[in-house]
């Protein structure tokens, strides 16, 4: 196996499983938090609204329905930014702020839909309380839990694996990077000419000279991030750097100022307590995210509740035509090579998987994707459910574990990652969708495997808020004419 695809290997086993642990268990502990400062702030605006002579017009089911929405509303800012995303070296006065503004948004958004759902019993008072109280308590928790975060990385775990290119002035930032273990950095390995840090170094971890070829490096080791950290800054070695490292995703820091290179988006990140340029794979508006993310959530909840009878119907459906489970589960790779079990509704005969091999010659499919017209697998319904889209539909599911997001990259097989060429990695440095460009072009099942993933680098490059809207519609309409295939 070549260096190329040793990367491709190790990136389907990072620690995706104890981190979604980690944030379940978060997560759970500040859903218990929210349900208590429900009643607190209830008798506080009761006792206020006393001291005003104002009667409460109190009706138990606006309470109740206003307490879902409440509960609907965290979850989703949960998912967004969740206890377990903490970065690993923030100060606690900027986390102040950051969850303050968060609240905030909370605040505007059940003001929004008390008004918008004309909840006439419910006073803004109650709201105007329940935000500042349910956050004094749940920010208590997030403090407590970043404490614990610290110590947990201390240990040794939740590590980012790095490389350090470096000169004689380096022994600063690796000093820190040694030291300060509750950032949960590893140094792997340092590149550099410096006699003074070969000596200094050289029993802490492997020191290569600089004139290793550090993609074959990356290639072969599990590397989280590579940090340049010179005194004097080599434009061109900065630039071919970073084209490295934003092939396989790799996050690129650089310890000084640097001019822009294109075509990659470089933003600004806390590291160190110093300012640091670094090279992220995401794209840098973090609003529309913000906005993308929440909408992924609140859509999918509503659609799994408006849709559960027609996914009643299919469940039927399918197990009247056929022997087996009502649904398909399949290990994909998700974000940045994280394993994660994909749902959709079985179209297929329940022994479809061994009968893959005595059809891989008919492929009709180029590169590692499997294909073919006909398929002789696929049940009479599961091809009306293919060409609809209805199949995909249990990945809403995914979408609110936060596995997958409704519009980006389809979610490939290991032995497809496997098979990839190094440019086409970075299809991994996003949350995979249900539905992307590719998905909604007719005949689909035509389109050359490059173009496919030029399709999904492009979504990447120029990703919006209106292309995902966009591409949302074209999906719908797909359905509608059932010319998916």
């Amino acid at each position: 196996m070549n260096g190329t695809a040793k990367a491709k290997e190790k990136r389907s086993l990072w620690k995706g499983k104890s981190d979604n642990q980690l944030k379940m268990a978060l997560d759970f502990l500040e859903f218990i938090m929210v349900l208590a400062s429900i009643p607190v702030a209830y008798f506080i605006t009761s006792y206020l609204l006393g001291l005003l002579n104002y009667e409460w017009v109190f009706d138990m089911n606006q309470f109740i329905f206003f307490c879902l929405l409440i509960i609907l509303s965290w979850f989703v800012l949960s998912q967004v930014i969740s206890m377990a995303k903490l970065p690993k070296t923030e100060r606690y006065l900027t986390l102040f702020f950051h969850f303050v503004r968060i609240n905030f948004l909370n605040l505007v958004v059940l003001l929004f839909l008390k008004f918008i759902l004309n909840l006439r019993s419910i006073p803004a008072t109650f709201i105007l309380l329940l935000v500042p109280v349910s956050m004094v308590i749940t920010y208590g928790i997030r403090i407590l839990a970043f404490r614990w975060l610290k110590i947990y990385r201390t240990n040794g775990h939740d590590l980012q694996h790095v490389i350090v290119i470096a000169d004689g002035c380096s022994a600063g930032i690796i000093e820190k990077l040694i030291e300060q273990k509750e950032w949960g950095f590893k140094v792997d390995s340092v590149i550099t000419r410096s006699e003074r840090i070969k000596k200094k170094y050289q029993h802490n971890f492997k020191i290569y000279p600089d004139t290793l070829r550090i993609r074959e490096l990356i290639d072969n080791k599990v590397i989280d991030e590579v940090i340049y950290s010179k005194r004097n800054i080599d434009h061109e070695e900065v630039e071919r750097l970073v084209k490295i490292c934003d092939e396989v995703g790799v996050i690129f820091r650089l310890q000084s100022c640097v001019s822009s290179a294109d075509p990659v988006n470089i933003q600004l990140r806390p590291a160190n307590r110093k300012k640091q340029i670094a090279l992220v794979d995401t794209p840098s508006n973090n609003i529309p995210l913000v906005i993308k993310t929440m909408a992924d959530i609140y859509f999918s909840l509503t659609a799994v509740l408006l849709l559960a009878p027609l996914f009643l119907v299919i469940a039927l459906i399918i197990k009247i035509e056929s022997r087996g489970p009502v649904l398909f589960a399949q290990e994909r790779i998700g974000r940045r090579g994280r394993k994660f079990k994909l749902y959709k509704f079985r179209t297929m005969v329940t022994d479809a998987e061994k009968q893959l091999e005595q059809l891989r010659e008919k492929n009709e499919m180029d590169g590692p994707v499997f294909k073919i017209r006909n398929d002789p697998r696929i049940t009479r319904f599961g091809k009306f459910l293919r060409r609809t889209g209805l199949d995909e539909f249990p990945q809403l599911f995914n979408v609110i574990m936060g596995q997958m997001s409704l519009i980006g990259p389809r979610p490939p097989l290991e032995s497809e990652v496997k098979q990839y060429e190094r440019w086409q990695l970075r299809r991994l440095s996003v949350k995979p969708g249900i539905t992307c460009t590719w998905q909604i072009i007719p005949n689909r099942n035509d389109v050359r495997f490059e173009r496919w993933m030029q399709l999904d680098l492009n979504y990447i490059d120029n990703w919006s808020l209106s292309k995902d809207i966009k591409l949302f519609f074209k999906t719908i309409s797909t359905m509608f004419f059932a010319d998916g295939r």
